[in-house]
């Protein structure tokens, strides 16, 4: 069994890091929350969950152990995969997430792509009692930000473009999506992108 790992970081996009190890590169999934926190970094420490199915053996890579017992969490929900899972902590922070489940705000969890009022309410009730055992810095969910410069920036949209897609959205709808962010929000991050699109799409 894995637990972690911990090497040089030789590649990075949204939703996977390399992560080289005595000579041997780790190919693993990880969620904007660590993209955010890992990137410009040459050495790296990501807490590993393993997959392992018949049809595949897949590394889901985390920044912090919270945010790892928070996946391993939403996957024993009924109708939450490691996919899905991945995406509601792209579009939250852990402490947002927690904040989320214990004042039971449904109604922000919806706004999560793929996320109806039954699977959350489902995330809700299941994990209402579990997370208490964690330790978690609760903090207020975020609004959102400023509107920044004029200007876009293609490599931003690119990755931003590319990192939705391989979260399961279709790139036309993605493409539309990302670019209007940008003319909101010229100077937006990939980071911030990303979280505004996973609302819109």
């Amino acid at each position: 069994m894995i637990e972690y790992l911990k090497g040089t970081l030789t590649d990075l996009t949204p939703t996977l890091a390399v992560v080289e190890c005595s000579g041997v590169g780790y190919g693993v999934n990880i969620s904007l929350n660590t993209y955010a926190a890992i990137q410009g970094k040459q050495e790296v420490k990501v807490w590993i969950y393993e997959a392992i199915r018949e049809d595949a053996y897949q590394l889901w890579g985390f920044c912090t152990k919270l945010e790892r017992e928070l996946f391993l969490l939403l996957v024993t929900v009924s109708g939450i995969g490691a996919s899905m899972a991945r995406v509601i902590l792209s579009a939250m922070t852990p402490s947002e997430l927690c904040t989320v489940i214990r004042d039971e705000n449904d109604k922000l969890l919806k706004q999560v792509k793929g996320i109806g009022p039954k699977a959350a309410q489902r995330i809700i009730v299941e994990l209402h009692d579990k997370i208490a055992t964690l330790d978690v810095d609760y903090a207020q969910p975020r609004d959102g930000g400023s509107p920044f410069s004029n200007g876009i920036n293609k490599e931003v949209m690119e990755e931003a473009i590319a990192a939705l897609t391989m979260l399961g959205f279709s790139p036309g709808p993605t493409q539309k999506a990302v670019q209007q962010i940008l003319h909101d929000e010229p100077d937006a991050s990939v980071e911030r992108v990303i979280k505004l699109g996973l609302k819109m799409l």
